[in-house]
């Protein structure tokens, strides 16, 4: 999954910026250092029900649509919503959701899940007297087809796509139907059955090891028919599913209000009905300072990421929280997610590898961890794409790109470009506002005037645009970030897969972004995922990224660390490497105060 970040402002005006950001802080808001005593019910196991759970996202929501969500602001907020057949538990072990059960028959080509009865949509206008109906197979059927729709506008159909039988031919229907203004000729998804009220089947081409990861991601959140009609093109932004919490109003980069869903399904151990929460309000602050500043005031229950700024402000060289922090929660988790700049591999100058090459051994990871980062970053991307978080996943056994100017400087003058000579005008492209990526840039820029001798421009624009531009091959150089979306290393590879690339040049390569292609990638990748047994597909995996990495589409720069701070009084939040933001778990304790 895309991830956002936001650059960081320029050292010569932080200073200003935090004066002026704690200014209107302490002028508009008190201090919390407890929850509203008023506003919590106890419950079972000493545990409470209530209060309003204040998070903020730098980046900006762009759709609460299931199968248009492929970023990660979206999928926080998303992901409280609706509920999947499988999900994650707290070690991102697959777990039942609304299947209570499933099966992957001997050949690997069927995969049955058997429904929880009783689970109900939220009360929502769409359904008669606004009452939630009960969900049944037929919703699933109807949820994983409007991934595979071309006309939906999904971003998910890939992961159907050339797996399940008949979601290819349906999607070129659709494609079809839709640049005609016409009904598509192919109706369903053939691999896709409802055997009855309770029970829904997904037949494959072949067997798919990862495939039993994907009903588990955001895309694959089960939605009914009624909502999609009500709100026609604006169901992004009136969602309904059968999630812990229930979308209320969603105003654009200001906030975005969830409730509890007492009607939710799932109990905790001692039988309290989750969610414990009564609200979730997100916010959208677009600066990462000002969301710590926020935090640090009590306007904010959870701050992810400490701003470089302050990070040997907050903790030492140990990583633990300094005294005058210690007051808050410290959550701290190697993180399923790499940082890296894409390099279009259909456009010049990057159709040439020694180019690309060049560029990756003109990069010092180590340094920019050390001087920019400030040691948050987690680890340099001295291997490949797949970091060394990955579960089982010999990471270690791949070889990439160190630091190697003479070697750089070499790759470039065989290309036909000694010391940057007649090298052609490029751009940095990437996504613009307040965070880190605009120094890691400004690093990176520095090191290739300096090692290359080649004068790279940023060019910052807005989020949406930024995908926008990267998926339709319009950006030959750019940033970003990719998180698991599920704990196999397929989630990574997919992003080298050229079958992935559309033969038009100017449709939409979401995931392949880089438009890579290589044969041997493709077929050493294509026999991994054939494999069911998880430690042989990973040395297949191992070898498929190998190639790609040699090929060097992309420039990897480093591995993430998650940083996480919470109020002293938070309850119950599951930290993971992939970001899952469980917030059905979470409650406040109301003895809890500052130290």
């Amino acid at each position: 999954m895309v991830q956002r970040e936001r650059a960081y402002l320029p050292c010569s005006i932080v200073v200003t910026v935090v004066v002026a950001a704690m200014g209107v802080v302490g002028s508009s808001c008190k201090h919390r250092s407890t929850p509203d005593p008023s506003q919590l019910r106890p419950a079972a196991d000493n545990r409470w029900y209530g209060g309003t759970y204040r998070v903020n996202e730098t980046g900006e929501l762009r759709s609460l649509d299931p199968v248009a969500i492929n970023d990660v602001t979206s999928a926080h907020i998303s992901e409280n919503i609706y509920d999947q057949l499988l999900y994650f538990d707290a070690n991102l072990n697959l777990t039942c959701e609304l299947a209570e059960r499933w099966e992957v028959s001997p050949d690997g080509r069927l995969y049955t899940y058997f429904l929880r009865r009783g689970v109900y949509f939220h009360d929502d206008p769409c359904f008669p007297g606004g009452k939630g109906r009960e969900l049944t197979a037929e919703d699933v059927a109807y949820s994983l087809t409007r991934c595979c729709d071309a006309r939906t506008g999904t971003l998910s159909a890939d992961y159907f796509r050339g797996k399940v039988i008949g979601a290819e031919e349906y999607y070129i229907a659709t494609s079809q139907a839709a640049a005609r203004g016409i009904e598509p000729s192919v109706r369903s998804v053939r691999g896709f059955h409802v055997l009855d009220r309770y029970t829904f089947r997904i037949e494959l081409l072949e067997p798919f090891g990862p495939f039993e990861y994907y009903v588990a991601m955001n895309f694959t959140g089960i939605h009914p028919r009624e909502a999609v009609e009500y709100y026609g093109k604006d169901f992004f932004q009136h969602p309904v599913g059968t999630g812990p919490f229930t979308f209320v109003e969603w105003t654009p980069d200001r906030e975005c209000l969830l409730v509890r869903n007492n009607r939710y399904w799932k109990h905790d151990s001692a039988g309290n009905r989750l969610p414990y929460l009564d609200t979730l309000r997100f916010t959208f602050i677009k600066d990462d300072k000002v969301q710590f500043l926020e935090f640090t005031e009590g306007n904010l229950d959870e701050c992810y990421r400490i701003p470089s700024e302050f990070f040997l402000l907050v903790v030492d060289e140990h990583k633990h929280l300094r005294p005058s922090f210690q007051r808050f929660q410290l959550l701290r988790v190697p993180a399923l997610s790499t940082q890296y700049y894409g390099m279009l591999t259909t456009a010049e100058p990057f159709r040439d590898r020694r180019v690309r090459q060049a560029f990756c051994y003109a990069v010092d990871r180590e340094r920019i961890l050390r001087y920019v980062l400030k040691g948050q970053g987690g680890e340099p991307a001295h291997h490949g794409l797949v970091p060394s978080a990955m579960p089982d996943y010999p990471a270690w056994s791949v070889t990439g790109y160190h630091f190697n100017p003479t070697k750089a400087r070499q790759l470039l003058a065989d290309a036909g470009y000694p010391m940057g000579h007649n090298f052609p005008s490029i751009e940095l492209q990437l996504n613009s506002g307040g965070g880190r990526n605009l120094l890691i840039a400004e690093a990176v820029q520095s090191e290739l005037a300096e090692v290359l001798g080649i004068r790279v421009g940023l060019k910052l624009v807005e989020f949406a645009r930024h995908l926008d531009e990267i998926d339709h091959g319009r950006a030959p150089f750019y940033r970003l970030g990719w998180i698991a979306d599920y704990p196999d290393p397929e989630s990574f590879l997919n992003l080298f897969y050229g079958k992935l690339v559309p033969s038009d040049s100017t449709a939409p390569s979401p995931l392949n972004s880089t438009r890579y292609r290589n044969k041997l990638y493709d077929e050493v990748f294509e026999a991994a995922r054939r494999v069911l047994d998880r430690q042989q597909r990973n040395q297949l995996f191992a070898r498929a990224e190998q190639i790609a990495i040699a090929d060097a589409p992309i420039l990897l720069l480093f591995y993430d660390e998650d940083y996480r701070l919470l109020q002293p009084y938070v309850r119950g939040y599951r930290n993971n490497a992939m970001d899952r933001r469980q917030y059905v778990y979470v409650w406040f304790d109301p003895a809890a105060t500052a130290r």
